[in-house]
């Protein structure tokens, strides 16, 4: 798999799939991995799984015929970002920071991991990652709040350009930790809807926002790396249903305090006798 450029994650997902397969079955029986893969119920699963022993099987010239399994796409779940602000208020730092920088910027786990401080201006807070799926290349931005998270973690843990802004976290990892902290904040704020929350939702929340805020499809497009433009159309359909929802309104009297409604995310909406009225989706 090296050998066809195919990225570590790739491999390491395919090699938790046969780890997984052979505990239960025979890799040399196709037909009896077949039987195996199809006991589960997500078929996303049997699909990865399906993947992964495809490769494992053309390796060793193993003939088997590969089943398919249609995964039904679904619209994604938008928390609010209170939900999502509740969780990253209860996190550690580290946690913290990259739940942050997931909700600025909407970059797939996989590529806030693989973020080396020098793909980073600490001082602009603009972000250039490495683009994963064979997307567009893009350039991010975070907001001060999370800029300062960032540079307080960079100081605490006396980060090199070259190094990875999260060590040798995994994907794993950083999952784990953020449904910890997650659960941790559902039962403090007894709020059930709270556990329903996954770290993918972030990505959709920045997606979804920045769609509602510029109703510009190609450009949330290539602010998410996706290669292709029917991906991002999912999006569209949700911004549709929000249109509907109420806001918090809040109004900025001096620099000072619309400066800080702008850096927490309130959209500028008006100004009438000297008063500049903001507001953000509850």
């Amino acid at each position: 798999m090296k050998k066809r450029g195919l990225a570590y994650d790739t491999i390491r997902n395919v090699d938790k799939a046969l780890s997984a397969l052979s505990k239960k079955c025979d890799l040399q029986d196709p037909e009896y991995v077949k039987t195996t893969i199809a006991q589960h119920e997500s078929n996303g699963y049997k699909k990865n799984l399906a993947y992964a022993y495809d490769t494992y099987a053309k390796y060793y010239k193993i003939e088997w015929e590969k089943p398919i399994y249609w995964q039904p796409r679904k619209v994604p779940r938008i928390p609010l970002e209170k939900q999502i602000e509740a969780i990253i208020a209860s996190a550690c730092i580290k946690t913290a920071t990259a739940a942050a920088i997931s909700k600025d910027t909407g970059l797939r786990p996989i590529e806030l991991l693989r973020l080396k401080l020098k793909q980073i201006d600490l001082e602009t807070g603009i972000v250039y990652p490495e683009t994963a799926k064979h997307g567009t290349p893009r350039a991010l931005k975070l907001t001060r709040r999370t800029l300062n998270m960032l540079n307080t973690w960079v100081t605490k843990k006396n980060l090199g350009q070259n190094d990875k802004l999260f060590g040798k976290w995994t994907t794993d990892n950083y999952g784990k930790s953020f449904r910890y902290y997650r659960n941790k904040t559902a039962k403090k704020l007894g709020d059930s809807s709270i556990r329903a929350i996954k770290l993918y939702h972030l990505r959709h929340y920045y997606a979804t926002m920045l769609l509602k805020k510029t109703n510009n499809l190609v450009l949330v497009k290539q602010k998410l790396g996706h290669a292709n433009i029917n991906n991002t159309l999912l999006y569209a359909q949700i911004v549709d249903v929000l249109q509907e929802d109420s806001y918090t309104c809040e109004i900025g009297e001096t620099t000072e305090q619309t400066k800080k409604l702008i850096e927490n995310g309130y959209e500028y909406v008006t100004e009438q006798d000297g008063l500049k009225f903001f507001r953000k989706r509850k």
